[in-house]
């Protein structure tokens, strides 16, 4: 039996699934990193720490399935995205540690930016935004913070990357300097149109070409395994997407107008717009869903840069909780939040506000207030951030959104879901296996090594109706009749303003 491994590199570990061609999983493993804040804002990771991950999620992901790594068909790949890696061709050694996506050191310089007037030409270029989020000012961080780098760069001695790229560097020795098509979509570097780096965005950062992958699809044979302690040689590397991509396609929304929510350390909205781009009016980003052979697919993303972690905060910050998961039964313990909200900016606001000077904020505390207000507030604060970007997609998209499939840990919050139903006004549709991102990486990999079709091709229907069956749906939230979604909507919209305010 021909059996994919998904490798789900994420902010606070990896996860590893062996799964077999009809979308069950077979075994699975989880290894938690650590991270490092060196100063106020920033965040970082140890790539090597990263690597060891990696290995060892994959080798228990195979002894949980009671398989090894010849029964390994192919390889798919899905990451946190914006996190900007570089490292030297000749040794593979780090220059410096991953600057992480949640970092916000470069927040000057895109104000920077923007106040010269290259919003614009940014969006309508890329697609995105002028924010630290991204990975391209990240990388000019790099190559004029750590002594000699731009010079190397320039000379060809170093590589940029995002995970995906430094795994496939790592897993095929070397041989191989990638990035697929999504990641390369949020480093506000590559064209949207074109699919190629672009000219003026390299000038306008200071990028040296030199620096940078090639571009590759999502779909394909991209390298085969060299020297991975858990796999022999030669298995291929056929499918890689951005985390949020691949849970798009992990949850085989495949048409114009399906969309999904990741809840994981943040939150996540896409929706497939079709080949086309669309540039977004309310704050949103224009993004690439995906690419097969010469088949591009666009959505429209939203992000809440905080989600999961507000409960971690909870846990962790305030011991309110001993584990997240203790969190929905104190919420349920009270009717409601009883006037309390949480505005979890810690790091900022992400769309439709791009505020990156936005700080968390907790109003309406009384006397009356109980540790059960404070976490059904922060439940509701991430729904609320989340009907905020799907509010701003129905208006780009001219209609509401009557659905949308739900994904990530905390996707498995019944309350939380039952919340996100009532304050956005729609059905909310969860999968039985919440892991859809590493599912999405699988799935690619089935079509790019063309267990699905042939590699290389774009998908057809059959395809895709064996992609589907690996992510079907098991419950679902439809919105509640409580009349006070415009009372809660209207107290939240007022707490997101006090935030903004400094």
């Amino acid at each position: 039996m021909s059996l994919l491994l998904a490798i789900d590199q994420g902010t606070t570990g990896t996860t590893s699934l062996v799964m077999d061609l009809g979308g069950r999983t077979l075994g699975r493993k989880t290894v938690e990193f650590r991270q490092y804040f060196p100063e106020p804002g920033w965040v970082e990771h140890d790539a090597e720490e990263i690597w060891q991950s990696v290995i060892a999620a994959t080798e228990g992901a195979l002894a949980s399935a009671g398989v090894d790594g010849t029964r390994i068909a192919a390889i798919g790949i899905t990451n946190q995205r914006e996190t900007t890696l570089v490292w030297e061709r000749a040794t593979g050694r780090t220059i410096h540690r991953a600057i992480v996506w949640q970092d916000r050191r470069t927040a000057a310089t895109c104000t920077r930016l923007r106040d010269e007037g290259h919003a614009a030409e940014v969006r309508e270029r890329t697609g995105l935004v002028l924010d630290p989020y991204f990975s391209g000012t990240k990388l000019a961080w790099l190559l004029d913070h750590v002594p000699g780098a731009r010079g190397r760069a320039e000379a060809g001695e170093l590589a940029f990357g995002t995970i995906d790229s430094y795994l496939v560097h790592r897993l095929s020795a070397g041989a191989a300097h990638v990035t697929d098509v999504t990641n390369a979509s949020r480093t506000m570097l590559m064209n949207l149109r074109t699919l190629g780096w672009d000219d003026a965005m390299l000038a306008l950062l200071d990028v040296p070409r030199a620096v940078l992958p090639t571009i590759v699809p999502s779909a394909a044979r991209i390298a085969e395994t060299r020297g991975f302690p858990a796999l022999p040689d030669g298995v291929p590397i056929a499918g890689i997407a951005g985390d949020q991509q691949a849970a798009l396609f992990g949850q085989a929304c495949f048409d114009v107008g399906d969309a999904k929510c990741t809840y994981g350390t943040g939150a996540f909205v896409l929706a497939n717009i079709g080949a086309e781009p669309r540039a977004s009016q309310h704050g949103l980003l224009t993004t690439i869903a995906w690419q097969i052979g010469d088949e591009v697919r666009y959505a429209l993303e939203g992000s809440a840069f905080i989600a999961g972690a507000a409960v971690q905060w909870l846990r962790d910050g305030l011991g309110l909780v001993a584990a997240s998961a203790e969190i929905e039964s104190l919420a349920r313990s009270v009717d409601s939040s009883e006037g309390v909200y949480f505005v979890p900016a810690l790091t900022g606001l992400g769309a439709p506000y791009w505020d990156a000077d936005a700080r968390g904020l907790i109003t309406g505390l009384t006397r009356g207030t109980t540790a059960a207000h404070l976490a059904r507030a922060t439940l509701e604060g991430i729904a609320h951030q989340v009907t905020d970007l799907l509010e701003a997609m129905g208006e780009d998209l001219g209609a509401p959104l009557a659905r949308m499939r739900v994904d990530g840990g905390a996707a498995g919050n019944d309350l939380l879901m039952a919340e996100q139903a009532r304050l956005a006004g729609l059905v909310v549709e969860r999968p039985r296996d919440l892991e859809t991102t590493a599912r999405g990486a699988a799935m690619l990999a089935a079509v790019g090594s063309g267990l699905f079709s042939a590699p290389g091709m774009p998908m057809h229907a059959t395809d895709k109706l064996r992609a589907a069956k690996m992510a079907p749906i098991e419950q679902s939230f439809a919105p509640s009749d409580r009349g006070d979604r415009a009372a809660a909507r209207a107290g939240w919209k007022d707490a997101v303003a006090r935030a903004r305010t400094r």
